[in-house]
């Protein structure tokens, strides 16, 4: 994967914001690579965290700020729960092609969303009141660097275990 700071070196604001969030999401999506079912469900942390669930979780995150916050949907509507726990739950019919699929659809539907708008568009969110595209797409850089580094080191630590 080519580093986003190379890809987006020389762009205008709007192509590097995009260009970050496209690298972010492949790292993510590479959580997925190269681990079992087993070891994509093992939980190695008190909380219910796991590396099947953080990429569940994103593609929660990809829904809630995309579809719902600036698409104005209801979560409702969406089938997205009122919460974040829930997102990171798994279902035994959730695989990694199942997982990869939903956030891959759910990206795709954030990218068409996000083409119709400016940075300095704005919407409503339910609790921070007045943001514009700039910021969520920041914060979602932000999310999934955090996220991202929680799967590399729960798969550094099952890939050990190996």
């Amino acid at each position: 994967m080519t580093e986003p700071d190379l890809a987006v070196r020389t762009a205008e604001e709007r192509d590097a914001l995009l260009g970050f969030v496209e690298h972010s999401r492949g790292e993510i999506r590479q959580l997925l690579d190269d681990l079992t079912d087993e070891e994509l469900r093992s939980r190695l942390v008190p909380s219910a965290t796991t590396v099947l669930g953080l990429v569940k979780h994103c593609t929660f995150v990809e829904r809630v700020w995309f579809l719902a916050t600036l698409g104005g949907r209801p979560r409702s509507e969406l089938g997205l729960p009122e919460t974040v726990e829930p997102s990171f739950e798994l279902h035994p019919a959730d695989t990694a092609d199942s997982v990869r699929a939903a956030f891959d659809a759910a990206c795709a539907q954030s990218r068409q969303l996000v083409a119709g708008l400016a940075l300095d568009d704005e919407v409503e969110h339910r609790r921070f009141g007045r943001l514009s595209v700039r910021w969520i797409l920041l914060h979602l850089v932000r999310e999934y660097a955090r996220h991202a580094g929680h799967g590399d080191i729960l798969r550094e630590q099952l890939l050990a275990r190996r």
